[in-house]
């Protein structure tokens, strides 16, 4: 009879903040999940493009890059708010965490207040014909992400001021950057598209 090996894991914290974590994995196969969705909307947009032969519609202004360039500012800068509440989480430091958090929220508003002048600037809508769904689709889509992952921010800051978090609230910190690193991420090749891609592939075949 063979003898039974046995792990002692007593020692182990309950918690892992890192990158070892299930939460952690979980959070980044949702961001796979939703990058999918979104390149499904980029060939999407190539695709439509594909059966007209100009892109936009004659008589449909070009979208502005001015704003939407200056955007990309508060939005890397917020990255660096989730990189801070993330390293803070793992240091059990209550005012890192506050300090990233409100940083990362107060630049993502930046960001999405920004969106809304181009939102407003644009002279389509999503009914106006293919170029303007497709591009409304995206930047509907990516809004209602960015929305989404800002009131979870929120929510983690509300509980870390409280003082009513442990292991459980601060994995959330550190996962929390894990989708907004994404968020920013993803949100280059679409700003490319929207604002670019009609200037490069706009001009009848």
């Amino acid at each position: 009879m063979t003898e039974q090996r046995t792990i002692d894991v007593s020692g182990l914290p309950p918690y892992a903040i890192s990158n070892q974590s299930p939460l952690f994995w979980g959070q980044v196969l949702m961001c796979l999940i939703e990058g999918t969705l979104l390149f499904i909307l980029i060939a999407t947009y190539f695709y439509l493009r594909l059966g007209v032969n100009a892109w936009p519609a004659p008589g449909v202004r070009l979208p502005d890059v001015t704003m939407p360039t200056l955007a990309l500012i508060p939005l890397a800068a917020s990255c660096v708010g989730s990189y801070l509440a993330s390293e803070a989480a793992k240091k059990n430091s209550r005012s890192g965490m506050l300090w990233g958090l409100g940083l990362n929220l107060g630049l993502a508003l930046v960001f999405l207040t920004m969106r809304g002048f181009e939102w407003n600037a644009l002279n389509f809508n999503w009914a106006s014909d293919t170029h303007g769904s497709i591009v409304w689709s995206i930047l509907f889509l990516h809004s209602y992400d960015v929305v989404a992952d800002l009131l979870m921010t929120f929510v983690l800051i509300v509980i870390v001021a409280s003082g009513r978090y442990g292991p459980r609230q601060r994995i959330g910190v550190h996962v929390d950057s894990v989708l907004w690193y994404f968020l920013s991420g993803i949100w280059i090749p679409l700003y490319g598209l929207i604002y670019w891609g009609p200037r490069l592939i706009g001009e009848g075949r």
